[in-house]
């Protein structure tokens, strides 16, 4: 194959790709396990919350968001890692920064959460 030439696209070809990723983090990842337990957890009580279709929406979207960034967290850290075995200041800075990341997706799930259990069970503001 010429090098200039890219892999012809196939869904089922980069569906799989995407599920040796989530295979992989799974593996690999304490944090993306736990996160799964937990945003498992949360998702089915979701459906018994009394709240709008919106709000359902909302509160499976922001467990999704958690998963997805720490994929990409765990992503940075495994590049890092091959470009920079030994310590640097910069590696630490992209591995500080993804961590960032999901505790910022964290907080978000987390307000969510709060206000949709607010107007359940307190009627709002």
């Amino acid at each position: 194959m010429k090098r200039d030439m890219k892999p012809k696209y196939g869904f089922f070809k980069n569906s799989k790709y995407a599920l040796d990723g989530i295979k992989t983090a799974f593996k690999n990842e304490k944090s993306f396990k736990i996160e799964c337990f937990v945003c498992g957890f949360f998702g089915v009580v979701s459906v018994f919350l009394p709240v709008s279709f919106m709000w359902h929406f909302l509160l499976l979207a922001v467990l999704v968001m958690i998963l997805c960034v720490e994929c990409i967290n765990s992503a940075v850290e495994s590049v890092v890692d091959l470009a920079s075995p030994e310590y640097h200041i910069l590696a630490k800075a992209a591995k500080d920064l993804g961590s960032a990341a999901v505790f910022f997706s964290i907080c978000v799930a987390v307000l969510c959460w709060g206000f949709a259990l607010w107007e359940c069970f307190l009627g709002g503001f």
